[in-house]
């Protein structure tokens, strides 16, 4: 999996159906450890932690710049030394490839 943070994300074409459980099983593969598809199979998600708030705010600000170039943007929980990030694919009722390049993109933070 390779070459994922090097990818952009593209939009989903209309009527695109979520990646199979396989699929997705296959690029998490890809992504560095921590990432967890959720039970329902439709999101992949990761807990970070940070020394402090300031950290914790450097990171989500970065998370952004992604997200924003990316146009993909992940669900956050955030306080003071941690960051709960999800990434789903609304358009497609789950998991797409941009989940998982965004979240590779986030990796090499």
């Amino acid at each position: 999996m390779t070459g994922l943070r090097d990818r952009s994300c593209r939009p989903s074409p209309p009527g695109a159906l979520p990646l199979e459980a396989a699929r997705a099983a296959d690029l998490l593969a890809g992504l560095a450890p921590g990432w967890r598809i959720a039970e329902d199979g439709r999101a992949i998600r990761r807990a970070f932690g940070f020394p402090d708030f300031y950290e914790t705010m450097a990171f989500v600000n970065a998370v952004a710049w992604i997200a924003n170039a990316e146009d993909h943007h992940p669900d956050l929980e955030v306080g003071y030394n941690y960051c709960r990030m999800t990434f789903s694919t609304h358009s497609v009722g789950g998991l797409s490839e941009n989940d998982f390049i965004c979240a590779a993109k986030v990796d090499a933070l």
